[in-house]
């Protein structure tokens, strides 16, 4: 949202701004899709586009095109190898990005000021791009990103889905859930917390979550939590009883990502009762369990982090 912050800002004290939008990434290029900055007429900039040689590239070409009349918009592919035969970023990373360049109109204020109000109140739309505009709409895409281009760039269509593009869920909202809802609400996730209890202090600190729900049973959950493919799911409760009511509500559904927090032996002792149950074995193999990456974690604060990167290996790769 700084980005876009940024250019409204501009925009109104009567700078002329350039939007740097990566389109499209491959391989290891530091610049994902989705990433974007802000290079203004006074030489301020806002924002990355990946960082290194290339951004600083990018920003001094932007600077360029702000000293003389409105250039038309460009799309420019980088590959990150000095074996590349022609458009080098000067970076060595491997892969490549595709980067548009877009001097922001004035008739487009009105868009990015309601960009803005929609990402403030933790609401979704979609971002419109082509060749020769800029709009923003209400209405919520499917996928967090799409893109339709000709091969040589000379016309595209492009939406992002702007605000939080995915949605944490944590039962269970102890001390854990504390530390877990503080770390991951830096990155991109609306954040629900959901717990029995009336009155717990760990809840009422947690000023992290977006949002915080008291259940009066947890298996409520399986109505309360939606099936999705941006959906992540970790359950921590304060004990094997309510592990157990809130793993049984969410049997059957489909997730990104749910993750059970407990020793070795606990999740052993659940699974096995399951199994004795002959509750699918299929459905079983998709909770995580015990949750997180092995790093030995003995804090709460640790125990968050391992989560917290385990989470992110599913959200970027396809477990």
């Amino acid at each position: 949202m700084k980005v876009w912050e940024f250019i409204l800002q501009k925009k109104i004290s009567s700078s002329r701004v350039i939007l740097l939008y990566v389109l499209e990434s491959k391989g290891s290029s530091p610049g994902r899709q989705g990433f974007k900055m802000a290079v203004s007429s006074d030489g301020d900039f806002c924002g990355s586009i990946g960082g290194g040689i290339m951004e600083h590239k990018f920003v001094e070409l932007a600077k360029s095109r702000l000293l003389i009349p409105e250039e038309d918009p460009e799309v420019v592919k980088q590959f990150h190898e000095k074996s590349a035969k022609k458009n080098q970023s000067g970076m060595i990373c491997s892969g490549e990005q595709t980067i548009f360049l877009y001097e922001i109109k004035e008739h487009e204020i009105a868009a990015i000021n309601n960009l803005i109000v929609s990402m403030k109140a933790n609401r979704n739309g979609t971002l419109h791009l082509n060749i020769d505009d800029m709009s923003f709409t209400d209405e919520v895409p499917h996928h967090p990103f799409y893109l339709e281009i000709a091969e040589d760039y000379s016309s595209f269509h492009f939406e992002e889905k702007t605000g939080l593009k995915n949605s944490l869920h944590i039962v269970g909202g102890g001390h854990s859930a504390l530390a877990l809802s503080k770390l991951m609400s830096s990155m991109d996730f609306y954040i629900h917390v959901y717990d029995e209890r009336v009155g717990l202090n760990t809840i009422d600190e947690n000023s992290f979550a977006h949002e915080k729900h008291i259940v009066s049973s947890y298996a409520a959950l399986g109505s309360l939590i939606p099936n999705g493919d941006n959906v992540y799911v970790v359950i921590m409760t304060f004990g094997y009883r309510t592990d157990d009511i809130a793993v049984r509500s969410l049997l059957g559904k489909e997730f990104k990502y749910i993750g059970l927090l407990g020793s070795q032996k606990k999740i052993e002792k659940m699974f096995e009762d399951y199994q004795s149950e002959d509750i699918d074995t299929s459905l079983l193999k998709k909770i995580k369990a015990p949750i997180g990456l092995f790093i030995k974690s003995e804090t709460v604060e640790e125990i968050a982090v391992s989560i917290a990167a385990e989470i992110i290996l599913y959200k970027n790769t396809n477990q």
